[in-house]
């Protein structure tokens, strides 16, 4: 990988790792319901990549499950995790999208897998409880359960996606951003309130958040990743990848004062080794698989 290209990835590593702190803060201290500010998002995506749209992609219903996989629920889902749980631990857990993946693409696809993924599934997990474990009650945060299933339904969506013609990773996104921004709208319209109240007041930092999680994040972080995956082999720049969890917890702690506790470490040391050793083992039936939820769509037509 040239240097150039390996700075873009590590780019792209940095404003997805920023907009887990972003959208915590967004929801946490500015006060935006989790699912409007998801509403917001995806109606931002839809109506910037709008030309993207065409031409319609064949199979609009099973395009629509997917959307609702990758966009509405997974979204939904991870933003309400994001509510309740510190970025630095999100940005870990939600890692388990690389091990889910593979563990569907066995049982859907007759992937195989060797003791070494085998191994590295059963770290990624036990890391994963470690972080989410309070050690002095046994209790479980429930806001990490919300980043578990929404890791499990991009997985899921991830294999619907073998059974959809090869689309563009843009083109994806902004059918996913249509068919994903209402029904969040309508799901905030019955169990949230005061959703545009605290976004309009806000102030300009909340709309930056907004312009930051569509432009940065779905924009470039998106379109510039899917361009790198046109060059390289998916075994090897989705290791890279793991940069994203480590700026995740670095600027949960720089920029909203999040503790790192040794429970943390341990607990990421773990799953991320884990997530590791299946990164670094192709996946025949599924190699997108290595990719987790990391990015929507992404399926070259070369």
């Amino acid at each position: 990988m040239s240097f150039r290209d390996f700075t873009l990835l590590a780019a792209v590593c940095f404003v997805w790792g920023l907009n887990l702190v972003v959208t915590r803060w967004v929801i946490a201290d500015a006060g935006v319901p989790p699912i409007f500010f998801a509403a917001l998002r995806f109606a931002g995506i839809a109506l910037v990549l709008c030309w993207f749209l065409r031409p319609i992609p064949k199979n609009l219903g099973m395009l629509f499950l997917i959307g609702m996989g990758i966009g509405a629920v997974h979204f939904a889902l991870l933003f309400m995790g994001l509510a309740t749980s510190e970025a630095s631990s999100v940005a870990v857990v939600g890692q388990l999208g690389v091990p889910f993946s593979t563990l569907m693409s066995m049982a859907f696809l007759g992937e195989v897998v060797g003791w070494r993924r085998g191994l590295g599934i059963m770290l990624a997990f036990a890391g994963a409880v470690l972080i989410a474990v309070d050690p002095t009650t046994f209790s479980f945060s429930y806001g990490l359960l919300y980043i578990v299933a929404s890791a499990v339904v991009g997985s899921a969506a991830g294999i619907l996606m073998k059974r959809m013609p090869p689309i563009s990773a843009l083109q994806m996104q902004a059918w996913v951003g249509l068919f994903s921004f209402a029904p969040l709208f309508i799901l905030s319209g019955l169990t949230e309130t005061g959703g545009w109240g605290a976004f309009t007041s806000g102030g300009m930092w909340v709309w930056a958040a907004t312009a930051f999680a569509v432009l940065g994040v779905s924009v470039f972080g998106h379109g510039s990743f899917y361009n790198l995956l046109k060059k390289y082999d998916v075994s090897f720049i989705s290791p890279l990848t793991l940069m994203t969890p480590v700026w995740g917890v670095v600027l949960s702690i720089v920029l909203l004062n999040e503790v790192l506790t040794l429970q943390l470490v341990v607990g990421a040391a773990i799953s991320l080794g884990g997530v590791f050793v299946i990164l670094v083992r192709p996946n025949t039936k599924m190699p997108e698989a290595a990719l987790g939820n990391k990015v929507s769509g992404v399926r070259s037509e070369d």
